[in-house]
């Protein structure tokens, strides 16, 4: 059986789930009012994991929507969940691991403090994933607010020793854009890594899950699906048939 995993994507604003367009918080499509709702929906269409972002969290740089990610594990039990948005320091980690939460996903704080990657890492092995978020190739943090003079590939280098489960890698000009994904770039990047990739951004249908699930053998080990899900332009059935193959 295949690894490559599709991570169907929650991401919460105000306890709602939405959906942004390049990361804009004033470009946010409200899709469900109840998360723990959305959550059980994508366990019963036969997902093996669910992606949850905290948006509100990683604009205020601590957790904000606790109450919201509680019903999604509680509607949705045994399914793993990884959980990014405003993480940056090891009680929060240690609280979301021990809460439920399977995996967390440091982003900002990996470019400011990737001391504390590597001692979460180092902490609870396999439990933590490096969220890399790009525009024109270069780190952008603060839910996106701010670009760094450090590009993608050079962080992922840089914390290549620290023994992350993953990197998730988003490209923000496509993410809620529905334009396809950037297949080229996360290949490129798979391949100069150990670690696997999971690519996000911007991936609209069935064809982009097909040419990510052939690059597997670079280091891409899934992709995550937002509004191209909830739109019903990728079906969960043919695109899950075709991760596990």
């Amino acid at each position: 059986m295949s690894s490559f995993t599709l991570y169907p994507a929650i991401d919460l604003k105000g306890g709602e789930v939405v959906r942004l367009k390049r990361g804009d918080m004033n470009e946010a499509t409200v899709y469900a009012a109840d998360p723990g709702v959305q959550a059980r929906a994508f366990m019963e269409q036969g997902f093996r994991w669910l992606h949850v972002v905290d948006l509100d969290g990683a604009f205020a740089g601590k957790p904000a929507n606790a109450e919201a990610v509680a019903r999604i594990l509680a509607a949705a039990p045994g399914m793993p969940v990884q959980l990014g948005g405003g993480i940056r320091n090891m009680p929060t980690i240690e609280a979301w691991l021990a809460g439920g939460v399977t995996r967390v996903i440091l982003g900002s704080v990996a470019v400011k403090n990737p001391a504390l990657v590597r001692e979460a890492c180092r902490a609870f092995p396999g439990r933590v994933a490096v969220g890399i978020d790009a525009r024109g190739g270069m780190v952008a943090t603060e839910g996106w607010a701010e670009t760094s003079t450090l590009s993608a590939r050079d962080l992922a280098l840089h914390l290549e020793d620290a023994g992350a489960a993953a990197i998730i890698y988003t490209d923000i000009d496509r993410d809620g854009m529905l334009s396809g994904v950037n297949l080229d770039a996360t290949r490129a990047l798979a391949q100069a890594l150990e670690t696997p990739v999971i690519a996000s951004g911007g991936v609209a249908s069935i064809e982009d899950v097909r040419a990510l699930k052939a690059a597997e053998d670079d280091g891409i080990a899934g992709a995550i699906l937002g509004r191209s899900l909830y739109e019903g332009r990728i079906e969960a059935g043919p695109a899950l048939k075709l991760a596990a193959a």
